[in-house]
C-alpha cells in the first residue's frame, strides 16, 4: 500500500471529501485544490458511475472522470478514492490508480453485485470501504464485508450512511444510530466512517450528524464538497464548499476514548455499577411483568377472550407517555419501549391461548 494512502488509513481521525460527481475537469480538479489545502483531508472522493433512482438522470461521466481525478492527484498528492458497483468498474478504477474503492449502499444491498467486486479485487492490494445497504437489514452489511474480507484483504472499513426508512421526514436516510453501534461491536478492529452528507441530505444538518459520529467514536467522517454546491450536478443541497468545510471540520469537538485520571475511573466505574444494578432490577421486572401477562393470558383462554384490548392498550401508552413527560423521557423512546413490551406480552398471551 502507498505510503499516503497508508497515511490515511492509521490516522485517526479518517477523512474523506470531495464532490458527489466528478462533472468536468475544472470542477473537479478546482475542488481538489482547494481541499487539498486542509492537511487533515487524506483522501479525495468523486462519484464516477451514479446509480439513480430513475432513469434520465444524472449518471455520471464516467472514465473521463477518472483521468481528471489522476489529474487530481497528481497535481495535489492526495489519494483517490471512487465507488464501484462491477467488476468493470474495478478494472477500469485500477488502470487509472484510484487508491480506494468504496462499495455504494444499492450494491451492498444485492450479493450477487459484491460477490462480483469481490471476486475482482482477488489478490489485489486495495483498501476496500463498504456502505450500509439501504435498507436497515445488518445481515447484509455484515455479509457484503464478509464476502470481501474472504478475498484477503487487510484493509477493510466500514461506511454509516444512513438507511430508507418509510415515513422519515427529518433525514434523507435515517442514522438508525443502533445499527453501526453494532457493527462496532462486532468488529472493534475495523474503522468505522459516517457519511453526514447522505444522513442529513441537506448542508443545515451535517454539523449536528458528524458530532453525533464522533462523541459515538466513529473512526472519520466522509463529507461531499463542491466549489460550486448549489449547481452540482447531483445532491447540491447536501454539499458545502471546501471553505465552509474547513469552518465545519473546526467547530467539531474531538473526544478521546478514554481517561487516564484517577478520579474520572473511579466516577465513572461507580456509576456503571449504578447503572448495572438499575439494568438488572428492569430485566427482573420485566420478568415479574410478563409471569402476569401469563396469568392474564390464561384468563382470558378460559372466558374466549381476545388477547388485544384496544381499549386497555390505549390507556396504558396514554399513562405512560404522560409519565414519561413528567420525568424527562422523550415520546420516542418511551413509546419504542412500551410497544416492544405489549409485543412481547402479546406472544407470552398468544402461547398460553394457542398451547393445547
Amino acid at each position: 500500500m502507498k505510503e499516503s494512502v497508508s497515511r490515511f488509513w492509521n490516522n485517526r481521525p479518517m477523512m474523506i471529501s470531495g464532490p458527489c460527481s466528478a462533472e468536468t475537469a475544472q470542477q473537479l480538479i478546482q475542488t481538489a485544490k482547494e481541499i487539498a489545502q486542509n492537511p487533515q483531508i487524506g483522501l479525495f472522493r468523486a462519484g464516477i458511475w451514479k446509480p439513480r433512482t430513475k432513469p434520465g438522470m444524472f449518471e455520471g461521466v464516467g472514465e473521463p472522470g477518472l483521468i481528471w481525478l489522476q489529474e487530481a492527484k497528481a497535481l495535489t498528492g492526495i489519494p483517490t478514492t471512487v465507488e464501484v458497483a462491477t467488476a468493470a468498474h474495478v478494472e477500469m478504477a485500477l488502470r487509472y490508480e484510484v487508491d480506494v474503492l468504496w462499495i455504494g449502499a444499492r450494491t451492498t444491498t444485492n450479493p450477487f453485485s459484491v460477490q462480483e467486486i469481490a471476486s475482482a479485487v482477488q489478490g489485489i492490494d486495495i483498501p476496500i470501504l463498504i456502505k450500509n445497504p439501504i435498507n436497515p437489514d445488518i445481515e447484509l452489511w455484515v455479509g457484503a464485508l464478509e464476502r470481501i474480507e474472504k478475498t484477503g484483504k487487510s484493509h477493510l472499513g466500514l461506511i454509516h450512511r444512513g438507511f430508507t426508512e418509510f415515513g422519515n421526514t427529518i433525514y434523507r436516510n435515517a442514522p438508525m444510530w443502533q445499527l453501526p453501534i453494532e457493527m462496532k461491536r462486532r468488529y472493534p478492529n475495523i474503522p468505522l466512517i459516517c457519511d453526514p452528507s447522505h444522513i442529513s441530505g441537506n448542508r443545515q444538518l451535517l454539523q449536528t450528524v458528524a458530532q453525533t459520529s464522533i462523541d459515538l467514536d466513529f473512526s472519520g467522517l466522509m463529507i461531499e464538497a463542491h466549489i460550486n454546491p448549489d449547481e452540482a450536478w447531483s445532491d447540491a443541497a447536501q454539499q458545502i464548499t471546501p471553505a465552509n468545510l474547513f469552518v465545519l471540520l473546526q467547530q467539531l469537538i474531538w473526544r478521546s476514548v478514554n481517561s487516564d485520571s484517577e478520579n474520572f475511573q473511579d466516577s465513572l466505574t461507580t456509576l456503571r455499577a449504578k447503572i448495572d444494578e438499575y439494568d438488572n432490577q428492569l430485566i427482573e421486572m420485566l420478568g415479574e411483568r410478563m409471569k402476569l401477562a401469563d396469568q392474564i393470558g390464561a384468563f382470558k383462554k378460559d372466558n374466549k377472550i381476545t388477547i388485544l384490548q384496544s381499549e386497555r392498550w390505549g390507556q396504558i401508552l396514554e399513562k405512560v407517555l404522560a409519565k414519561a413527560s413528567d420525568i424527562g423521557l422523550s415520546d420516542a423512546f418511551v413509546r419504542k419501549y412500551i410497544e416492544a413490551v405489549h409485543l412481547e406480552s402479546i406472544h407470552h398471551q398468544n402461547k398460553i391461548m394457542n398451547n393445547s
